[in-house]
Parts: structure tokens; C-alpha cells; sequence
């Protein structure tokens, strides 16, 4: 059976939007494209884990009237929203866990109600991990996400289910969040653009001030850069209460896309801080964009910043593990009942027990010992412009390698760390950073390459990507499990 309305899979989600603005499409269809997608592909990939069909249908019919007044700059275009963290009022957010899947939410986060307010029509939420604790999204409550270029291997995490959905087709784009390389590691796996937003830069309130002391952020996964710089529009600028905000955007980041980045200074690092093996093809595709960026008229060089990597380590698992066992009494307060330790993932069960061993100078100490490092990747990020470097340290892993359900704990952290070595310091310095899909290996699996700039810099980084996406256009690729075959 063909499936309805074939520019879908043409389109990024600003298409999509400009055809509902000039009424050649209305929300209803593009919800009707959306869900026969995800009826087609998602059995295969387990990317969605709740369809929330009838407040879908209402968003739409919203879409509409937003469409109609001439507002809304994504008006009926169709988004998944990761079931981690963020939000909707009276909708469970499962978190990757059974125990509070049944929970309705009592509010609807900061960022979900601005982006209903742009008109996109959320019709479900994503496959994360437990918690958002690895780098590949197989959480016991709702099965494994697959990758659509291998459904063998890992989309990433966590993440994942967000790619996968939107690398099969089954929406343009969707939310995403990134606490260590939840969003870039993702995008890397699935061969799509991923923008880890400066520390403050989309609210994360208002029932969460500093997700993982600050770590966190939350902003995207899509196919075209344009997409990403109008979604970090919508969402962007502090909301009353917050305890910090990004430094002011001069105008829109949709207005960086197409702008000249200038002759940018940009540092190659392929050697990751803690010492991980890279895949030769992993530090090839960050050598290959390398060479693009010099050809496009950049100035590179290696270079890498000095970074302590064991307090580095130390402090962010200790900031994690804190917040997780906060995070986790919290919950069990909400439920009126304590967790069963059998019931969580053996990871998940062993943060929380150091967690709980912690006195409150370790967590302040751990605080300032990121805060350090954070510095030392922003000096550096003043003699350059950017930091290149592989996304991941080696292409999608089989599933299995990095799952949760593992009993040996100081195993699947070592193997979490040595898979994704070079994202966790822009989130310890707060500063802007995106995987960009520009080279897949010989067996076709996509292999991202990792761009940070300083806090506030999603201005250049958007100039560059940008640049990198006309050069080396991605769009057009499909991998073989795809919505529209």
C-alpha cells in the first residue's frame, strides 16, 4: 500500500510548514503522513513507545488556526518528543523505567510549550535508555531501538529513539536532550545533524533548574541544519525564575544559516584525553572534514586542549551519580513506594548506591573540579575557533555492547567511555557543540564529526555547518530502513 502524501519525505520540517503556510497541504494530512510511517517502520526499529494520537489530532486542528493567522514558523509539522526529562501536562514521562510509566506529568515543561506554540504537532514520545545512563537506548521496560542503517547496531543514545525515527523518515525531526553526548552521539550513529545548545541556553524548567548539575541540555535531532537553527529559535531565551541564561543571541540563528563563517581557526584532535583506541575509520572521517574545512579556506591545525582526565572522570561521574540518586528518591516519593533495586538496570542500581555514599563536599567538590576542566577547553576555545574531532570513537557498535542490563558495571563504563571519549567536556564547559554527518565508512555506516565552539557561539557553529552541508550535501541520503522504502 503506498503511503500518503510522497513531498513528505522531500521536505525537511521548514518545507513541510511552507506548504501548510501556502494551504497546499493541511496538519491533518501531514498527521496522517507522519503516523503511516510510523506504522510502517516502527515495528522494525522500535523508535516510538507512545503514540498519543488524540491529543495529536487536537494539535493539528490548532496547527491550523496558528497556520491561518500566519504564526507559527513549524505550523502542523509532525515531532516526536524524547520520553526523558521534558514534559507534557497529563501525559506519563516513563524515563526509560516501568515503575513511573502510569505517572501523568503534572505540567508541561518550558520547552515543550513553546514548541507547541510554533504549531508542531507532537504525535508520540521516543525510546531512551533508563534514566539517559549509556550511549545506546535498550532499556529492559520498552526493548531495544535499531539503527536504520544496520537494525544490528546501536542509533546511540540516549537519544536514540529520536534518531532512529527521524533517519527512517517518520518525522522531519525530533526532540532530543544531551547530558554527555545524548544528542551528537545519536545524530553521529544515524547520519543526521545534532546541536548540543550552550548551558542555559533553552530553558530546562520549570520542575528542573539544572539537569545533572548543569550538564544537560536539550534542543534537537534533524535532517538539515536550517531546521535545527529555527527549532533552537523557538526554544531559546531564559524563562522567569531561571537560575542562569546563555549569553543573547545578536538575531536569529536562522539568519547564521548562509552566512559567511569568515576563515575560522579550527583544532584537529583524533586522540581522546582518556587515552581510547579510535577506529581508523572514525579518526579518517575527522581528518576527511578536516581537509574539507581547509579546502573551504579554514586554517587547521592539530591541536588539543590540556585536560586532566582522570579528575575530569571522577567528577563527572560523581556529579551523575548524585543527581541520580536524588532523582530517583524523588521518584519513589512520587510513587508512594520504594524502588525495587531488581526492577532498575544493574547501572543504574550501582550509581544510585554511590550516589548515596556521597557527602555534600564531594559534590561540591566535584562541581569545581568540571568547572576547571570546563576552563581549560574555554581558554583553548580563545586561541581557536573551534574544536574538531571524531564524534564517536568508533562507527555504531552491535547491539549489547553498551546495554544497561550488563551485571559488570566498571566494564560498561569503561566500554561507555572508550565509544564516545570527545563529548563530555562541552557539556562540563557549557559550550555549543554539533556532530555533522559528512562521511559514512566503506560498509555504509555513518560516521559523525564533532565541531565545539565557545559558550555562546551557536552563531559560527551554525555558519559552519552551514557551509559543510552545501559542500557536502547529506539530505538526500536514505538508509535501507526507511518509511519510504
Amino acid at each position: 500500500m503506498a503511503l500518503p502524501l510522497p513531498v513528505y519525505d522531500r521536505l525537511d520540517a521548514l518545507g513541510l510548514a511552507d506548504l501548510v503556510a501556502r494551504r497546499e497541504v493541511t496538519p491533518a494530512e501531514l498527521l496522517a503522513a507522519a503516523r503511516a510511517r510510523i506504522d510502517a517502520v516502527n515495528p522494525s526499529l522500535n523508535a516510538v513507545v507512545a503514540r498519543l494520537d488524540a491529543r495529536a489530532e487536537r494539535a493539528a486542528d490548532a496547527a491550523s488556526d496558528i497556520a491561518a493567522a500566519g504564526g507559527g514558523p513549524f505550523a502542523g509539522v509532525p515531532y516526536l518528543l524524547k520520553d526523558l526529562g521534558t514534559t507534557l501536562a497529563g501525559v506519563p514521562t516513563s524515563n526509560g523505567m516501568a515503575a513511573p510509566a502510569g505517572q501523568p506529568a503534572p505540567v508541561t515543561s518550558t520547552d515543550a510549550e513553546r514548541l507547541e506554540r510554533a504549531g508542531l504537532v507532537v504525535l508520540g514520545k521516543t525510546n531512551t535508555p533508563e534514566l539517559g545512563l549509556t550511549f545506546t537506548t535498550e532499556p529492559a521496560a520498552f526493548g531495544s531501538a535499531r539503527n536504520p542503517w544496520d537494525p544490528a547496531r546501536t542509533p546511540g543514545g540516549s537519544s536514540g529513539g529520536a534518531a532512529a525515527a527521524v533517519a527512517s523518515g517518520m518525522v522531519p525531526a525530533a526532540h532530543a536532550s544531551d547530558g554527555g553526548g545524548s544528542i551528537r552521539v545519536p545524530a553521529a550513529c544515524c547520519g543526521l545533524f545534532g546541536l548540543k545548545p550552550s548551558r542555559g541556553r533553552v530553558p530546562m524548567g520549570p520542575q528542573i533548574g539544572e539537569a545533572w548539575g548543569s550538564l544537560a541540555a536539550t534542543h534537537a535531532l534533524t535532517r538539515s541544519v536550517r531546521d535545527s537553527a529555527a527549532l533552537l529559535d523557538i526554544v531559546s531565551g531564559p524563562a522567569p525564575g531561571d537560575p542562569y541564561a546563555a549569553p543573547a543571541q545578536p538575531r536569529p540563528y536562522r539568519d547564521e544559516v548562509g552566512a559567511p563563517p569568515g576563515r575560522l581557526r579550527i583544532a584537529l584532535q583524533t586522540v581522546p584525553d582518556n587515552g581510547a583506541a579510535v577506529d581508523p575509520a572514525c579518526r579518517a572521517a575527522a581528518e576527511d572534514a578536516a581537509t574539507l574545512c581547509a579546502d573551504l579556506g579554514h586554517r587547521v591545525e592539530e591541536a588539543a586542549p590540556a585536560i586532566d582526565d582522570a579528575a575530569f572522570g571522577d567528577a563527572f561521574l560523581t556529579t551523575v551519580s548524585a543527581h541520580l540518586a536524588a532523582d530517583l528518591a524523588a521518584m519513589e516519593q512520587a510513587l508512594g513506594a520504594p524502588l525495587d533495586e531488581a526492577a532498575v538496570a544493574p547501572l543504574t542500581a550501582a550509581l544510585r548506591r554511590q550516589g548515596e555514599t556521597l557527602a555534600a563536599r564531594d559534590y561540591a567538590r566535584a562541581r569545581t573540579d568540571l568547572q576547571i576542566q570546563g576552563r581549560y577547553l574555554g581558554a583553548f576555545l580563545a586561541r581557536y575557533d573551534v574544536l574538531l574531532t571524531p564524534a564517536t570513537a568508533k562507527p555504531p557498535v552491535p547491539l549489547g555492547e553498551l546495554a544497561m542490563a550488563d551485571p559488570d558495571v566498571p566494564g560498561l563504563l569503561a566500554r561507555i567511555a572508550a565509544f564516545a571519549p570527545f563529548t563530555q567536556l562541552a557539556n562540563a564547559a557549557g559550550c555549543p557543540s554539533m556532530s555533522v554527518p559528512l562521511t559514512w565508512s566503506e560498509t555504509g555506516l555513518p560516521l559523525g564529526s564533532l565541531f565545539t565552539a565557545a559558550l555562546g557561539r551557536e552563531d559560527l557553529l551554525f555558519r559552519l555547518a552551514a557551509q559543510l552541508e552545501a559542500a557536502r550535501p547529506w539530505f538526500h541520503r536514505r538508509p535501507p530502513v526507511h518509511a519510504a522504502g
